[in-house]
C-alpha cells in the first residue's frame, strides 16, 4: 500500500514541472569571444569585427579534415552604429550572435580620437553582453587585423589576448580594465578612464601581439599614451601594483640589482590648506633581493639600506612621470578629484565645476616607505672573492 502512495504521489508531482520553453540549443548560435571595432575607409562608418569560435576545431590533436584549420571565424560589416552593425551579421550567418562569452574589445586609433561613447553604448545596455570583458585600444594597427593574429598558445586570438593580459600582472606594467570599471570612468564627472594599448610585432609569420602602454582618454576621446614606467607610476597610485622587478643601480661599484616586488599597497590622501589642494600619495612596498650583477655584498645592512633608498627612489620617479604625464593630458587618471570630494563635500560643491582649471597645477607629495626583507636562497653573490 505504501509503495503505491509513493508512486501516485511521484506521478502526481510531474504535473508542477515546467518545461524549457525558452530553452536555447548552443547549436543554434555563433558565439562570440572577441570584437574589434575600425573605421571603414569608404564610408567613415563603423567597421565592426566579431570573433566567432568553431567549437568543432577546439578539440586537441584533431584527426582527419581541417586539423590546421582555424578555430576562430572573423566577420566583419559596417554599419552606422554598433547595433545596426550586428543586425547586419544576419545576412551572412547563419546563426545569431551570442555574446554572453566575449571577452574582449579592441577600439582602433580613430574610432578611439573621435569618442568611444557611441560605439560602446549597446555593449553595456545589452542584457547578453558580459561587462567582465577587457578593453583595449590599438595604436597603430586596425582592431580586425589584431584578431587575426594566429598566437603560439592558443587556438583563438581573442582568448591569447586575454590571458595576455591577466598574466601581465605579473610586472605590473600593463593597466587592465574591463568594460564596467571603463564605462564608469567615462560616467564620471572628473575621472578620466583608460586602457591598454595593444599592438602588432613583427612581420609575416612571425606576427605576434604585444600589450604596452596606456591609452588616456579625457571624457571618452584619446587624448595621450602612456609608457611602460609611466603606466606603473599609475599603478603605484591606484594600488593596483601586485608584483614586478624593479631594476636599480648596484651600490659602490658597477652593475645592476632587480628588486622583486613582493607586496604593496598605497593610499591617497588630499588636502585643502588656505584654499591650496595638495595631494598627498603614500607608498609602502616591500622586496625581495632577486639577482645582481655587481660583487659586492649586499646582505650588509648598510647595503641594504642603501638599495632601500634607491628603490624608493625608483618608485617615486614612475609617480612623478605619471602625474606629470597626467597633467600635461589634463586628464585626471588618478581619480584625484573623487578622493576631494569624499573628503570635502562642502568644498566640493565649488570645485567640481573648476576642476579641469585645478588638476594641473595641483601639488602633489609623494612618500614611499620601500623595505627589502629577504636576499633569496644566498646571501652573499656568486663570485669568486679577490
Amino acid at each position: 500500500m505504501r509503495k503505491a502512495i509513493v508512486i501516485i504521489l511521484c506521478i502526481s508531482l510531474t504535473f508542477n514541472l515546467t518545461g524549457c520553453w525558452s530553452q536555447r540549443e548552443l547549436n543554434d548560435y555563433a558565439v562570440v569571444v572577441g570584437v574589434g571595432i575600425d573605421k571603414d575607409e569608404e564610408t567613415g562608418n563603423i567597421l565592426l569585427t566579431a570573433q566567432i569560435a568553431k567549437p568543432g576545431k577546439l578539440a586537441k590533436d584533431s584527426k582527419g579534415s581541417g586539423s590546421n584549420e582555424k578555430a576562430y571565424w572573423n566577420i566583419s560589416d559596417t554599419g552606422e552604429t554598433i547595433f545596426s552593425t550586428v543586425r547586419e551579421y544576419t545576412h551572412e550567418s547563419s546563426r545569431r550572435l551570442y555574446w554572453q562569452h566575449n571577452k574582449i574589445i579592441i577600439f582602433c586609433r580613430e574610432i578611439a580620437e573621435d569618442g568611444v561613447l557611441n560605439c560602446i553604448d549597446y555593449f553595456v545596455r545589452d542584457h547578453e553582453t558580459r561587462t567582465a570583458a577587457e578593453i583595449f585600444v590599438s595604436d597603430t594597427d586596425k582592431a580586425s587585423d589584431i584578431l587575426d593574429v594566429k598566437p603560439e598558445l592558443e587556438k583563438i586570438p581573442s582568448i591569447d589576448i586575454d590571458k595576455l593580459i591577466k598574466v601581465q600582472q605579473l610586472n605590473s606594467e600593463t593597466y587592465s580594465i574591463n568594460l564596467l570599471t571603463f564605462i564608469q570612468r567615462l560616467m564620471s564627472k572628473t575621472t578620466a578612464s583608460v586602457a591598454p594599448l595593444i599592438k602588432i610585432t613583427g612581420e609575416g609569420e612571425e606576427q605576434k601581439i604585444s600589450v604596452s602602454g596606456t591609452a588616456v582618454f579625457k571624457k571618452d576621446k584619446l587624448v595621450g599614451k602612456l609608457n611602460k614606467p609611466e603606466t606603473r607610476g599609475l599603478l603605484w597610485v591606484d594600488d593596483k601594483v601586485k608584483s614586478g622587478i624593479v631594476v636599480v643601480d648596484c651600490p659602490g661599484g658597477d652593475g645592476k640589482v632587480d628588486l622583486e616586488i613582493m607586496k604593496a599597497s598605497s593610499t591617497v590622501t588630499p588636502e585643502i590648506e588656505n584654499g591650496n589642494i595638495t595631494i598627498k600619495i603614500k607608498i609602502k612596498e616591500k622586496s625581495n633581493l632577486g639577482s645582481q650583477s655587481c660583487t659586492e655584498d649586499l646582505a650588509t645592512s648598510k647595503m641594504l639600506e642603501a638599495l632601500e633608498e634607491k628603490l624608493a627612489s625608483a618608485i617615486r620617479d614612475e609617480i612623478t612621470a605619471s602625474v606629470e604625464k597626467a597633467q600635461a593630458l589634463n586628464a585626471d587618471i588618478f581619480g584625484f578629484g573623487e578622493a576631494v570630494h569624499r573628503k570635502y563635500r562642502n568644498q566640493w560643491k565649488d570645485l567640481e565645476s573648476k576642476w579641469d582649471e585645478i588638476f594641473p597645477s595641483i601639488q602633489v607629495e609623494i612618500k614611499v616607505d620601500a623595505e627589502i626583507y629577504g636576499t633569496g636562497k644566498i646571501s652573499k653573490p656568486a663570485y669568486a672573492e679577490d
